[in-house]
């Protein structure tokens, strides 16, 4: 399955939206604003071939690396 459908909610003020996932293009790391609070949701995307499943990572990208 290479398209799909998925709710999540957003990591700044939780809303609750429906996104369009496609993996045809692989592994992917990319940015969505939130449709209420406008701010960007960071959302990673990976394949996993081997147990054929897509995994999808969601976090705000806000926490700071020292």
């Amino acid at each position: 399955m290479k398209f799909m459908s998925q709710t999540i909610c957003c990591p700044h003020c939780g809303h609750h939206q429906h996104i369009d996932i496609d993996a045809s293009y692989g592994d992917q790391d990319y940015y969505d604003d939130c449709r209420v609070c406008c701010n960007p949701i960071h959302m990673r995307l990976h394949l996993d071939e081997q147990h054929h499943k897509i995994e999808l990572f969601i976090d705000s990208d806000d926490e700071q690396i020292y």
